[in-house]
């Protein structure tokens, strides 16, 4: 994984190039002596359910109320960019619907309208919904927010492709660098949250797979209440602490608290002088805005001009979504949505996305295998795969669930 990032630039540039000049003649319907090549429209659907999220625990922590759209923004502004080369026209059509909404109306009256592109910002439940539903049987749905495993291990479907990375992939590439940190010791702290359960499965499942121990396990229930004003700092120090106290030797406490609900009170607050990672403190995730390597400082200045604030997870994982159909119909030259779906599988497909390795989709489960980064709140700590850790096809898919572990088998 570790590899010069100049060079890595340099191969990059020129095959995006190169793939610009491969990709004029296919896309290119007029004289080529015309001055304006016919443009070729593609529309592509952005698919949110405006569901209320409890603030950060922190004040300094910005809100954000685009998380996901603002990324599906800037990369359809990115694929115009390009497309005005090549006689492409993008459109990005917003379809948010209020929580608890009919999310099934909205997303069959953009197909009926001819997007049958489709990037979905939604929970399991709801990506389910809309993939199932006989009209989007021929669509492709990039799923860019749902991390469950079982999306990816019995309830996939074949119109549904994974752009986030699950919750196996982000366990195992924390557990892979505590492996070789020789931090193998750990205590396990969850919440009561359905994805606080389901992250501390993935934990379990990692520690297991890579040969480390979890040596005792703690929950936290939550009181409702004001998160801020109803605990002050000497109460908070207390639940710390009662929380942590009488542990065995341990080397460091892996937090599953995806709800934010105390996982950010435990650095610092714990009984024994020991490190936090999980959900908080050390996080495994699909972007941080602290990624400066193999060109992402490029992306992260145009999102923030764009919308004057850090890029997210959810608009990292929305921008590469929309590029990735970008990427698709510029190197295929098509724009059926079997055609996309069909390049996106084949071993053609690449997808540059400021990560050192072009990244490819499974075959067997549709997700896009990736490097995961492992990030403290203001730094890029390491980068997993972790070196030493091998597969037969690409290190990548030693993140996550492979082929023989997975009941998915959609493109044998």
């Amino acid at each position: 994984m570790r590899r010069d990032s100049t060079a890595v630039g340099g191969r990059f540039l020129l095959a995006a190039f190169a793939a610009v000049l491969l990709a004029v003649a296919p896309l290119t319907r007029s004289d080529p002596r015309a001055d304006t090549p016919a443009a070729i429209k593609v529309s592509i659907g952005f698919v949110h359910e405006a569901l209320s999220e409890p603030p950060p625990l922190s004040l300094v922590e910005p809100v954000a109320t685009d998380k996901g759209l603002a990324g599906a923004r800037l990369a359809i502004t990115e694929d115009n960019t390009t497309g005005r080369f090549l006689g492409q026209q993008y459109e990005l059509k917003d379809v948010t619907v209020p929580a608890g909404g009919d999310l099934a109306g909205a997303v069959k009256s953009l197909i009926a309208g001819g997007t049958s592109l489709i990037v979905a910002d939604l929970s399991a439940k709801r990506l389910l919904e809309i993939a199932d539903l006989p009209e989007a049987k021929q669509a492709v749905i990039l799923n860019t927010a749902a991390e469950d495993d079982e999306l990816r291990t019995q309830d996939c479907r074949p119109n549904v492709f994974h752009i986030i990375p699950s919750r196996a992939m982000k366990a195992d590439a924390l557990a892979q660098y505590l492996t070789v940190k020789r931090w193998q010791r750990w205590v396990l702290v969850s919440g009561t949250g359905e994805g606080d359960k389901a992250f501390a499965a993935a934990i379990r499942r990692a520690a297991k797979r890579f040969g480390d121990k979890i040596l005792a396990e703690r929950n936290y229930t939550y009181t409702a209440g004001s998160r801020r004003t109803d605990t002050g700092e000497a109460q908070i120090q207390k639940q710390m602490i009662e929380l942590t106290q009488r542990l065995p030797d341990y080397n460091i406490m892996i937090v599953a608290d995806e709800g934010q609900v105390f996982g950010d009170y435990l650095p610092y607050r714990t009984w024994d002088a020991r490190l936090v990672a999980g959900t908080q403190g050390l996080v495994p995730t699909a972007w941080h805005r602290s990624m400066e390597q193999w060109g992402a400082t490029q992306v992260q200045h145009r999102f923030t001009a764009a919308t004057k604030r850090w890029m997210l997870e959810r608009d990292y994982t929305a921008w590469a979504g929309v590029r990735a159909f970008g990427e698709a119909v510029t190197r295929s030259g098509k724009t059926d949505p079997q055609a996309i779906r069909a390049y996106m599988l084949s071993d053609q497909f690449e997808l540059g996305a400021f990560k050192g390795v072009a990244l490819s989709f499974r075959r067997w489960d549709q997700q896009l295998r990736q490097p995961i980064l492992l990030s403290s709140p203001l730094m890029l700590v390491s980068v997993s795969p972790q070196d030493g850790f091998l597969h037969p096809g690409t290190n990548l898919d030693t993140l996550g669930y492979d082929a023989p572990e997975t009941k998915c088998n959609l493109n044998p």
